[in-house]
């Protein structure tokens, strides 16, 4: 299993978004080591590494429980293993 991966949320900006995210990631043992999040007008971007050593499930399974809390919110969230997203921005 991968041990970090970049997580991404990006949407219109309403209540409850952080909270519903990282909650499903507390859930599921994941642990968030840096996240930023920004606010322009309306639009809501946030970006998390999280550790995945001890998480209750694989990569594919985080993000397809985050795909289906991003539905239910109205955001886009993207999950990618931190050596996929090193290697496709490699220079």
């Amino acid at each position: 299993m991968e041990q970090r991966a970049l997580i991404t949320v990006v949407g219109i900006d309403r209540i409850g978004i952080i909270s519903r995210v990282t909650g499903t990631l507390a859930e599921n043992r994941v642990n968030i080591e840096d996240i930023r999040q920004t606010i322009v007008g309306e639009f809501f971007t946030m970006m998390l590494v999280a550790d995945l050593k001890q998480s209750l499930c694989s990569l594919q399974e985080l993000q397809n429980r985050l795909d289906e809390v991003g539905s239910e919110i109205g955001v886009k969230i993207t999950v990618q293993s931190e050596e996929l997203f090193r290697s496709m921005h490699r220079i």
